[in-house]
């Protein structure tokens, strides 16, 4: 029987004996492209939703050539509206809006389908797809249920309420079986919510306000996107994907030049499986003010951060004491892009305020239930094939989370597994309360929770309302949740892509209160 480990070298053995020669990004002169910006989406007209006018947006997903680094040929991805990342879509809190989402894509996959993996069978189309805006409080059928795919030629329009608090979301596609490779072709793109309330903080804003968006991908020296396999031609699934070349915004060691005084920069970690660990080389400080949905209660200053696959951060530079230096933006090892700061001082009218927003704490006697789910990970195919597996249970198999709408629940995600998982539940927001080590090779040979140590507080990066928390390895991470929004199916599952694609993805159902006799506003 193969161990984990021993299906990792597998298949890093057999890219290099197997493959097209992989590029080496050192061997390309760095920051020498400007970090591009991607542009806002623009509505196309309007349609009216409940006796109102909402905005109608029409995005397309298309093969596009996109140029990584000023040495490198075009690349082929798969963008939103014809880009990698896809246009940021800015709206308002409150203010509903209607997306319709276009597949205009080949028909052919580019990238390596396993159809032993549930939801691609070679009975279905090889290219699907379908979008869901991580973080966003929207009703079930605009949420992009997986099985809600569809191919070429077709569309599906999604209405999206933003009943919601300020908040930096990011869409992508959510087809069942083939999501990591959509995803890594380059399906994803901003989605900012804003509101009065942080219009009046008079954060730095317009071109003051930078989005950075974090992937890792390997590349061939043709410039073409390599995505690793297994070594089995009918099995291609690998666990993860650790790529060598960092792209901030779709660019290879862009630069970033900016005045010396304070930025806002919004980041995402859209990568298939690495965790970002960021820090700047001159040590200067991040003012933190927001994490997955929406602004802290005050700035935490901090040096260093992690971001897991799904997670985003909202953090505050400033540069006015760095005038005429070059930064590099890091994460431990990898240089990901070089911010050049002017010489001249500048006026800045843009403030960073002692405090934000209020953000009160979920008391636990809230709850009326307490569950607990299991992070589980197995060979199956005879032993030479790894499965990923949330409580123990298949997709398909019945759901047994069953919150009431409106009701509050604490989730212990339990990890007797070698990986941190980041685990994702759509429509909610939640806390996180704290972890605890447990003895994970106990748990696996009785069920019993032994636990090693006392409760630990959760990181600044976590201070706030999130929507993808990091489950540690021998951990058990709880969470408090209320179940707000609308009944209906929803999913919750591990943002490692690879591990989503291979049954670590459950569905969850809201169910509405039972009727009372009265009749509801």
């Amino acid at each position: 029987m193969l161990t984990r480990r021993a299906l990792l070298q597998a298949a890093a053995a057999f890219a290099k004996v197997a493959r097209v020669p992989q590029l080496d990004p050192n061997t390309l002169a760095r920051f020498v492209d400007p970090l591009p910006i991607p542009r806002n989406a623009a509505a196309s007209g309007r349609r009216q939703i409940g006796g109102r006018p909402v905005p109608l947006y029409r995005i397309g997903m298309r093969q596009v050539e996109t140029k990584l680094h000023r040495d490198l040929p075009p690349t082929t991805m798969w963008g939103y509206g014809a880009s990698v990342p896809g246009p940021t879509i800015e709206t308002r809190s409150g203010e509903g809006v209607l997306i319709e989402w276009k597949n205009d894509l080949p028909r052919r996959h580019f990238l390596p389908v396993d159809h032993h993996l549930h939801g691609a069978e070679r009975d279905k189309p090889e290219v699907r797809a379908v979008v869901h805006v991580h973080g966003a409080k929207a009703p079930p059928e605009s949420d992009g249920w997986p099985e809600d795919w569809y191919t070429s030629g077709h569309s599906a329009t999604y209405f999206y309420p933003n009943q919601q608090e300020p908040a930096a979301l990011w869409y992508h596609d959510h087809a069942m079986g083939i999501n990591r490779l959509n995803i890594y072709a380059g399906l994803f793109g901003f989605y900012l919510v804003r509101d009065s309330v942080e219009d009046r903080l008079n954060l730095p804003e317009g071109r003051f306000e930078i989005p950075l968006i974090f992937c890792d991908r390997f590349l061939r020296r043709d410039g073409s996107l390599d995505y690793p396999v297994s070594g089995k031609p009918d099995a291609p699934w690998v666990p993860e994907v650790f790529g060598n070349a960092m792209l901030v915004n779709g660019k290879l060691f862009p630069r970033l030049d900016v005045d010396a005084r304070k930025y806002r920069f919004r980041l995402l970690n859209a990568a298939n499986g690495r965790f970002f660990h960021l820090s700047l080389s001159n040590n200067q400080d991040f003012n933190l003010i927001g994490t997955d949905q929406g602004l802290l209660p005050a700035p935490a200053r901090i040096w260093d951060f992690v971001l897991a696959p799904g997670e985003r951060a909202d953090v505050v530079v400033d540069f006015k004491d760095s005038a005429g230096e070059s930064i590099i933006l890091r994460s431990d090892s990898f240089e990901l892009m070089q911010i050049r700061v002017a010489r001249p001082a500048v006026t800045d009218e843009s403030s960073l305020p002692a405090e934000l927003r209020p953000v009160a704490r979920i008391p636990e006697s809230e709850a009326a239930r307490h569950r607990v789910l299991s992070i589980n990970e197995q060979m199956d195919h005879g032993g030479d094939s790894m499965l990923m597996l949330l409580n123990n249970a298949h997709w398909d198999m019945p759901v047994t989370e069953k919150p009431q709408l409106g009701s509050t629940e604490v989730w212990s995600f339990v990890n007797p597994t070698e990986d941190s998982h980041p685990i994702h539940l759509h429509l909610v927001r939640f806390q996180v309360l704290d972890r605890r080590h447990f003895n994970g090779e106990w748990y696996k040979a009785t069920g019993e929770i032994r636990y090693g140590g006392p409760p630990e507080r959760p990181e600044p990066t976590e201070s706030g309302w999130k929507d993808t928390v990091r489950v540690h390895a021998d951990m058990v991470t709880r969470i408090i949740v209320r179940f707000e929004g609308y009944p209906g199916k929803y999913v919750w599952h591990c943002h490692v892509l690879e591990h989503e694609d291979n049954e670590m993805m459950r569905p969850y159902e809201v169910v509405a209160p039972a009727a009372t006799g009265t009749e509801r506003p």
